[in-house]
């Protein structure tokens, strides 16, 4: 890095949005020793709980960087045995493991953990603050920001828009967001009270006179629409609806609105009444939805992340691909600001994360299409039933659901199962591997009987575990990049030569030669 080029930087990093996703890049740079600066334009932290907690593979993810317990107050996360698909039940209980996860966690509660954990490591964020232009060269970028005090420019060697899907970074790049409107959907919601005779002392479900119980989280289809509930912790219950060809009108959101959506879904009246507490709470309609994807997540040294760079009605999805597009990018980004990332790095961000966008996208037409109402889709929605009865289809569609059917391309002929995709927890000598991954280390698992692996790992780029045993998929050795994902892996108990070289490349390609 050119000394005299770095001493005039702002920052290392602008972010600009502070929602989840571009707080969780912050935490991940901070976790690398930098120092970014988030931008975000509103006076300060989001109050309103768009969205109801997290869902998938992002669950684990928070859980390998120490903030699982912040967020739900226990140890570790523990799979779901029972969810749903487009409102149909998917028995997790029939696969030897469940890979879905939740936490249910309002995204107030989401925002002021990773904002505090952002402040521990350092980042800077400033409310209040707007992106309004930016520059660029081979060196740096330079963003024109408006803030309380006036206008000003940052120098930084790279900035990413985590500032959603209306994204005035995509737009001064010019990237183009193509994709498909959807306006014949209204989604109405509203943080409400219930009776307590009719929340379900089993289930924490809520008991519809005249339809039925409604499972917590899960939702439900009738041939009039969709119906949720959702009793969040600490948060006034939500109920929610999705009706089609059914538009509100133009003034402001009502109780009684919402009252009537129900009765028109679920053919039944529930009784629901103001919110007990401080506000502000959740109370909107929302007519349309949009499937779409940027033309490309990187424009020199700008990155698009999070709803900046796609957008799908998929429920529950967003926040699981947006936080995990930030454990992608940032370890990344650190390693070119500290001047030792290997060619073709920063390029592997868009290469991983496009497809992952992708099957979000397939996942949310798809259960759009078998939430729709009409009888044709009645048939649809018997077939798929019958379907979800075979263990086989439901690991399919569980692991679309949690983002475990990603696997990104590591380079490597014929590779390990474990390679290319995330790497499985396991118990190291009594310590988790999600203990291990806190530091934002790239990590090397040696469980062979006499350390060969470690002693092969050459360098200061990774950081070697010595364990007994072997860990998921009988593997003895894993190298585990910062986001989780495993870049090699043997099953040998003593591997081959070939196999080390193999491992010497994997740690060069994707860390560099030692230093």
């Amino acid at each position: 890095m050119d000394a005299d080029m770095d001493a005039d930087m702002d920052a290392d990093v602008v972010i600009v949005g502070g929602g989840p996703n571009g707080l969780m890049l912050a935490c991940e740079l901070g976790l690398a020793g930098l120092r970014p600066v988030v931008l975000e334009r509103a006076p300060g932290p989001g109050t309103e709980a768009k969205a109801n907690g997290l869902l998938g593979q992002v669950v684990r993810t928070v859980d390998r960087r120490g903030l699982y317990e912040r967020l739900a107050g226990k140890p570790r996360p523990e799979p779901s045995p029972f969810h749903m698909f487009a409102a149909l039940p998917l028995n997790l209980g029939l696969l030897d493991e469940s890979p879905v996860h939740t936490l249910p966690v309002p995204q107030p509660r989401l925002v002021q953990v990773l904002t505090e954990r952002a402040a521990e490591l350092g980042a800077d964020v400033r409310y209040g603050h707007e992106l309004t232009g930016l520059e660029q060269d081979g060196g740096a970028v330079f963003a024109d920001v408006s803030g309380p005090a006036g206008t000003y420019r940052l120098a930084a060697r790279h900035l990413v828009g985590a500032d959603g899907g209306h994204s005035t970074t995509r737009k001064l790049c010019g990237i183009g967001f193509p994709g498909v409107s959807l306006d014949r959907i209204t989604r109405r919601w509203g943080e409400v009270t219930v009776p307590g005779d009719r929340i379900d002392p089993a289930t924490g479900g809520l008991n519809v006179p005249g339809y039925g119980l409604v499972r917590p989280f899960l939702g439900a289809r009738t041939e009039h629409g969709g119906f949720s509930f959702a009793p969040l912790p600490g948060r006034p219950p939500t109920i929610a609806t999705m009706e089609w060809d059914r538009p509100g009108p133009d003034a402001p959101m009502t109780l009684d609105e919402l009252r009537e959506s129900v009765r028109r879904v679920l053919g039944a009246d529930v009784p629901i009444g103001p919110p007990d507490g401080d506000g502000p709470h959740a109370l909107r309609r929302l007519t349309g939805g949009n499937n779409r994807r940027a033309e490309r997540f990187r424009d020199g040294r700008v990155f698009l992340l999070g709803d900046a760079a796609h957008v799908d009605p998929a429920g529950g999805q967003g926040l699981n691909l947006g936080m995990q597009d930030a454990v992608n990018l940032g370890w990344k980004l650190a390693a070119d600001v500290r001047g030792d990332a290997p060619p073709g790095l920063l390029d592997s961000y868009e290469a991983e994360r496009v497809p992952a966008a992708r099957r979000v996208d397939m996942y949310a037409r798809a259960t759009g299409a078998l939430l729709a109402p009409g009888d044709d889709v009645t048939g649809l929605r018997e077939l798929f039933g019958e379907l979800l009865a075979e263990p086989g289809t439901v690991r399919r569609v569980a692991d679309l659901i949690a983002g475990t059917d990603v696997r990104y391309d590591m380079g490597v002929r014929d590779p390990h199962p474990l390679v290319g995709r995330f790497a499985p927890d396991m118990d190291l000598d009594g310590a988790r591997l999600a203990e291990l991954t806190r530091t934002g280390r790239p990590l090397l698992i040696d469980r062979t009987d006499d350390g060969v692996v470690a002693g092969a790992a050459k360098g200061d780029r990774v950081d070697v575990v010595r364990a007994a045993g072997s860990s998921g998929e009988g593997a003895t050795a894993v190298l585990v990049r910062p986001d989780s994902y495993v870049a090699w892996a043997s099953s040998s108990a003593r591997p081959f030569p070939a196999e080390l070289d193999e491992l010497d490349a994997a740690v060069r390609r994707w860390f560099g030669p030692s230093a």
